[in-house]
C-alpha cells in the first residue's frame, strides 16, 4: 500500500496548500549559503537588519520596495532568497535585470545557479536542474509553475514581452537613464508588471552621482523611508547611524589618527561606543520612518503610540556599511582616511567609491552644465516665426513623443550662426497616418524673412526614430526622401561624428515590409552636444553663436539646458557622458537642436567658402547699403529687387507653452509660390541654388 499511498500524494501535491510563510521566516527554514558566493558556507542567520527588508519583498500589501544601500549588507543573499521563495513557495513569474548581459550572465553563473543546486526545496522545484534544456539557460529558468526571466539592461528589447508577477531591477544606478529613449529601466520593469494580482516590484542600488541617482529618486517617491536605529549602549537612546564628521557631535570618531581607536558618539549622551558594544545592542534595534511609524518582529506597522497602521504601496530602506559585522570598524577607517590622502593628490576616485560602497551615500560629482537663466537673460526683441537678418537657411529638428511631435525650426547663417525661429508642439497620435499629416503640413510651412525680400521654407528636417513608434517614422521619412526629411536615431558611441553611419532599414508598414525601404542616419548625439555646449558660451553676434527670441516660454530653456556633462567609468577608462539629472525630466529642446545640427552637416554648411555665403546672402537678403544694420525701406527695395508675390500668410504659433501642447492649432500649408522668390523643401537642388 505504501507505494499507492506515495502515488496518491504525488499526485495531490499540486493541490496542496503550503503554510503561508514571510521571506524572512522561509530563508530561516530553507536558504543556504553556498560557498562560492559567501564568505562562511552554511544557513542562512539573518542579520537583525535584514528581516524587515525580506518581509516587505514578500509582503503582498506592498507594491514596490527600494533599497538604498552600501556594500557588505547581504542585499544580494537578500534577493536570491527572494527568488527562491517566490519559485517554490508562491509559484510566481519573475524576471530580474542586471545593468548588462554580461552581469546578467555572472549573477547567473556564480550566485543563482549555486542557490539552486543547494536550495534542496528549491531544487526540488526545479526540474531541469543539471540538464541542458530551454528550461535551464542563462535567460530563463523553469520552474514547477513558475519561470525566472534574466536580462541585461542596456537594451529596450530585454523589457519586452514578458509578463511577470515580480520585477527586480539589481544595481539601478547602473542602468542607463534613458534606454534607447524607451524610459528608465524602472518605467520599463514596471509595465511587465501589468496585470499582475500581487505585483512587486524590487529596486535596489548603491548610489552613484548626486542629481543623477536613480535609487535616491525612486527614495523619494516612497510613501515611507525606514532607517534602522539602535540603543546607544550608555543611554539607551534610538537613533540611525551616520558617519558624521570632524564637526558633528555624532558619527565616527578616532583619536590621534589612530583607526584602532574608531567609535561611535551617541548624539544624546555623547559617550563612544566601539563596534563590539554595537553588537551586543543591534538585536534591539527597529525599522523607523521619519514620521515615527515603525517595524515591529511579525512585520506589522505601527504608530509612534504603537497603533496597528496600514501598510503602504511603497517602502524604502537605507541601510550602509556600518550595520554589518563582515567590515570592522578600524577598517572603515582606513578607507576614508586613504580616500582623503589620495583627494590630496588631486585624485578623487578613492572617496567617490568610499562615499557610494561604504557610506551608501551619492557623490557630488562635478556636472558641466550650461545655466539656463543665463540663456533666457540674452534673448533678443526678434519675434518668433519670422527668420531674423543673417538667417539664410532653415533647418529643423522632430521628436516623436506618445502624444505629439515636437519641432525646433532653427536659421543658420555665415559660420552657423543659429537663431531660433520657431518651437512647435503638435498634438497627435504617432500610430495614426493621418495625424503625421499635421507633422507634414507643418514642415511645409513657409516663414517670412525680416529682410522682407524672400519667404523660406524648410530646407531640410531630421525625425527621430527610436521609440514606440519606429516605423511610422520610418515610413513618413521613407515617402519623402526627395525633401530631404531624415530618419536617425541617437548614437553615443565615442567619438561618432554628428553625421554618423548610416544603413538601410526595413520599413513595416500597415502589414507590408518593405525591404531597404529607408536609410537610417546615426547622429552623434553626445558630439553634437559637446559642439553646442560650445556654442552657447558665445555671448557676441558672429560665427556660432546661438540667438534666442524673447517669444520663447520658460520651458524651452529648461529643457535646451535639461543635461549635464559628467565624467563617468567606462570599460574603455574615464569618458565623459551627457545625462539627465532623471528619467522624468524633458529634454525635447535638445534633442530637435541635435538633429538640427546633423542636417547642418548633411547640407554641409561647416564647408562653406565665403564666396559661398555671398551667393546665398545675395540670394535672400541682398544688400542694399548696410542691409544688416537696418531693414531696407520697401521704395528703396523697389528700386533694386525684382518685385515678388506677397508673401502667404503664416499660421498662428501653435502654443504660449509646451506644457500644454493640447492647445496648438496645426497650420495650414502655405500657397505654392515661384521657385525663384524662395526656398525650401522641395525647391531647385542645393548647388544650383548656389
Amino acid at each position: 500500500m505504501e507505494p499507492i499511498r506515495k502515488a496518491i500524494r504525488t499526485g495531490l501535491k499540486s493541490l496542496e496548500a503550503p503554510e503561508q510563510l514571510r521571506l524572512s521566516q522561509w530563508a530561516k527554514e530553507n536558504f543556504y549559503l553556498s560557498e562560492e558566493s559567501s564568505y562562511v558556507e552554511g544557513d542562512w542567520n539573518a542579520y537583525p537588519f535584514q528581516p524587515a527588508m525580506m518581509d516587505a519583498m514578500s509582503d503582498d500589501e506592498i507594491e514596490e520596495v527600494s533599497i538604498r544601500k552600501s556594500a557588505r549588507v547581504g542585499y544580494t543573499k537578500m534577493i536570491l532568497a527572494a527568488i527562491g521563495y517566490f519559485a517554490q513557495h508562491k509559484r510566481r513569474n519573475q524576471a530580474i535585470w542586471q545593468p548588462t548581459d554580461d552581469d546578467s550572465d555572472d549573477f547567473c553563473k556564480t550566485e543563482l545557479e549555486p542557490m539552486l543546486r543547494d536550495v534542496k526545496r528549491v531544487r526540488a522545484a526545479f526540474p531541469s536542474y543539471g540538464k541542458r534544456s530551454k528550461g535551464n539557460t542563462l535567460r530563463a529558468k523553469k520552474f514547477l509553475g513558475a519561470v525566472l526571466h534574466l536580462r541585461g539592461g542596456k537594451a529596450g528589447k530585454n523589457f519586452r514581452r514578458l509578463t511577470v508577477d515580480v520585477a527586480y531591477v539589481d544595481e539601478l544606478d547602473g542602468f542607463d537613464l534613458d534606454i534607447e529613449k524607451e524610459g528608465s529601466a524602472v518605467t520599463l520593469s514596471k509595465k511587465r508588471l501589468e496585470g499582475a494580482t500581487f505585483p512587486k516590484h524590487i529596486l535596489g542600488s548603491t548610489p552613484k552621482t548626486k542629481g543623477l541617482s536613480q535609487i535616491e529618486a525612486r527614495e523619494g517617491e516612497a510613501d515611507l523611508v525606514f532607517r534602522f536605529f539602535v540603543p546607544c549602549p550608555h543611554c539607551d537612546h534610538e537613533q540611525h547611524l551616520r558617519w558624521g564628521s570632524r564637526k558633528t557631535a555624532y558619527g565616527m570618531k578616532w583619536r590621534d589618527d589612530d583607526p584602532e581607536t574608531a567609535a561611535y558618539q551617541c548624539e544624546a549622551c555623547g559617550v563612544h561606543f566601539n563596534q563590539a558594544e554595537y553588537l551586543q545592542v543591534w538585536t534591539r534595534g527597529r525599522w523607523i520612518a521619519d514620521d515615527g511609524t515603525w517595524i515591529d518582529d511579525d512585520f506589522v506597522f505601527r504608530d509612534g503610540v504603537g497603533a496597528v497602521v496600514p501598510k503602504p504601496k511603497h517602502v524604502a530602506f537605507f541601510v550602509w556599511t556600518i550595520y554589518s559585522p563582515q567590515a570592522t570598524w578600524p577598517a572603515l577607517v582606513r578607507e576614508c582616511q586613504s580616500a582623503h590622502a589620495k583627494l590630496k593628490g588631486g585624485d578623487n576616485s578613492e572617496l567617490k567609491t568610499f562615499t557610494n560602497t561604504t557610506r551608501g551615500e551619492s557623490f557630488e560629482e562635478q556636472l558641466e552644465k550650461t545655466d539656463e537663466s543665463e540663456l533666457k537673460n540674452r534673448a533678443e526683441p526678434y519675434p518668433l516665426r519670422t527668420v531674423p537678418l543673417g538667417g539664410l537657411v532653415l533647418l529643423a529638428g522632430v521628436d516623436v513623443q506618445d502624444n505629439r511631435f515636437e519641432v525646433t525650426v532653427w536659421a543658420f547663417g555665415r559660420g552657423e550662426e543659429m537663431w531660433v525661429v520657431d518651437y512647435m508642439v503638435i498634438t497627435a497620435n504617432p500610430a495614426l497616418d493621418e495625424d503625421w499629416k499635421k507633422l507634414d503640413t507643418y514642415l511645409l510651412t513657409r516663414f517670412p524673412h525680416a529682410a522682407g525680400t524672400a519667404v523660406l521654407g524648410i530646407e531640410s528636417a531630421a525625425v527621430d526614430t527610436r521609440g514606440h513608434f519606429t516605423h511610422p517614422a520610418y515610413n513618413f521619412c521613407r515617402q519623402r526622401t526627395g525633401r530631404r526629411i531624415y530618419a536617425v536615431a541617437g548614437a553615443t558611441k565615442d567619438g561618432e561624428p554628428i553625421k554618423g553611419r548610416s544603413k538601410m532599414m526595413d520599413v513595416n508598414w500597415n502589414g507590408r515590409i518593405i525591404k531597404s525601404g529607408v536609410k537610417l542616419w546615426h547622429v552623434g548625439t553626445d558630439t553634437a552636444k559637446d559642439l553646442l555646449h560650445g556654442r552657447l558660451g558665445i555671448d557676441r553676434p558672429g560665427p556660432g553663436c546661438v540667438h534666442f527670441s524673447k517669444d520663447l516660454p520658460d520651458e524651452f530653456y529648461a529643457q535646451l539646458t535639461a543635461e549635464g556633462r559628467v565624467l563617468q567609468k567606462t570599460a574603455y577608462g574615464d569618458k565623459y557622458r551627457w545625462v539627465k539629472p532623471s528619467s522624468h525630466t524633458r529634454n525635447e529642446v535638445l534633442d530637435t537642436t541635435v538633429y538640427a545640427l546633423f542636417c547642418a552637416q548633411m547640407r554641409d554648411l561647416h564647408r562653406f567658402t565665403d564666396a559661398m555665403w555671398k551667393r546665398l546672402e545675395e540670394a535672400v537678403q541682398p544688400r542694399v547699403g548696410d542691409l544688416f544694420a537696418a531693414p531696407v525701406a520697401p521704395a528703396v527695395l523697389a528700386q533694386t529687387v525684382a518685385p515678388t508675390p506677397p508673401a502667404p500668410a503664416v499660421p498662428p504659433r501653435v502654443a504660449s507653452s509646451p506644457a500644454d501642447p493640447s492647445s496648438a492649432p496645426i497650420p495650414k500649408p502655405a500657397a505654392p509660390r515661384p521657385a525663384s522668390s524662395g526656398r525650401g523643401l522641395g525647391s531647385n537642388s542645393w548647388n544650383s541654388r548656389l
